[in-house]
């Protein structure tokens, strides 16, 4: 006796009609995915050969780094990394960066400390007129270094400096600020300090600030109580404005504003060969979560103002205090070292 049971066609029929139109439906569903897979790529590569196409005006140089010792500082505990920014209040031609932008004095030194993790910014400021040691050059203002040797020393003398290696430079000529500020359509800054320049009236408080009044903001220090410890704060003030407009959800959510702000910054900007679009790009990603209330402004470790023995008004360096924020980039520690340092 056949003990096989026999197969019901109905019941087959019902569910291979089932099985069809759930293929058929995957099937679908993976085809349309698959296109906006594919439109998705297409418009993110437009996306960033646009903001390449942007970025590349900027002027770039090569870095011969290397600490006067011959050796660079040892590497940090951590995996984050440490971007000099430099601001100048000349125009860097393309002649003066083929010959790595000498002849300049960098008026703004900011040292960025990004951790691995992207959760936080530390922004740390050198006075303009620090008396350090500059390779081959002996004792000067640490701005000098711009001007004696371009990037390249302008970097071996802050890590020299800091016992820190330096991952990447910027430089910033005053002028693309205007630009700037105004493709974001102006900033609200924090005055720390009421002043008038140039007819502009600064008033203590949050002011908001075209591009022209942020490039007076950025430049003044005659007029305020401490001349250039005043100005590296107000520096920071706009720089933290900027960056919270940056970071903000009206331009992250807008390619063309991105790209606008790219464009009109670019041109005033000179950089090492390694901080090309891409690497922007990966920055960028890796440091997403940032926001205002991410980035914590310091002050470089200093002593009080003097006049050398040749003259020349100068700051005096505070190697106590400098000894622990070495330390504390060495180890990566800097949210500690901002928990007690910050302004």
């Amino acid at each position: 006796m056949d003990d096989t049971t026999p197969s019901n066609p109905d019941l087959d029929n019902g569910s291979r009609r089932t099985r069809r139109p759930r293929r058929r439906k995957a099937l679908i569903a993976l085809f349309v995915i698959g296109c906006l897979v594919a439109v998705g790529g297409l418009l993110t590569d437009r996306y960033l050969g646009s903001l390449q196409e942007a970025y590349e005006k900027r002027s770039v140089v090569s870095l011969d780094r290397g600490a006067s010792d011959g050796e660079r500082p040892a590497e940090a505990a951590g995996d984050g990394q440490n971007i000099l920014l430099l601001g100048s209040d000349q125009r860097a031609t393309a002649e003066a960066a083929a010959q790595e932008v000498s002849g300049q004095r960098s008026d703004t030194m900011m040292l960025v400390h990004l951790p691995a993790d992207g959760s936080e910014a530390y922004v740390t400021s050198f006075p303009r007129d620090l008396y350090v040691e500059i390779p081959g050059h002996g004792q000067d203002r640490i701005n000098a270094a711009l001007s004696y040797g371009g990037l390249p020393l302008a970097v071996n003398t802050v890590e020299d400096y800091t016992d820190t290696p330096i991952d990447h430079v910027a430089l910033i000529d005053f002028e693309g600020i205007t630009g700037l500020v105004d493709t974001l359509g102006g900033v609200d800054v924090h005055v720390p300090e009421s002043f008038e320049r140039d007819g502009m009236q600064f008033t203590e408080g949050t002011q908001h600030l075209d591009g022209e009044e942020a490039l007076v903001f950025a430049r003044e220090r005659k007029q305020l109580d401490t001349g250039d410890f005043a100005r590296n704060q107000n520096q920071q003030q706009l720089l933290k404005a900027i960056a919270g407009e940056l970071l903000s959800g009206d331009t992250l959510s807008s390619p063309g504003k991105m790209r606008d702000t790219i464009a009109a910054l670019s041109p005033y900007l000179t950089t090492d060969e390694g901080l090309d679009s891409r690497t922007i790009v990966q920055l960028g990603v890796e440091n997403r979560n940032l926001r205002s209330s991410t980035l914590h402004f310091l002050e470089a470790p200093h002593g009080d103002p003097y006049t050398t023995a040749g003259g020349a008004s100068v700051v005096a360096s505070d190697e106590e205090g400098m000894e622990e924020l070495r330390t504390a980039l060495e180890e990566d520690t800097m949210d500690e070292y901002a928990a007690e340092h910050a302004d």
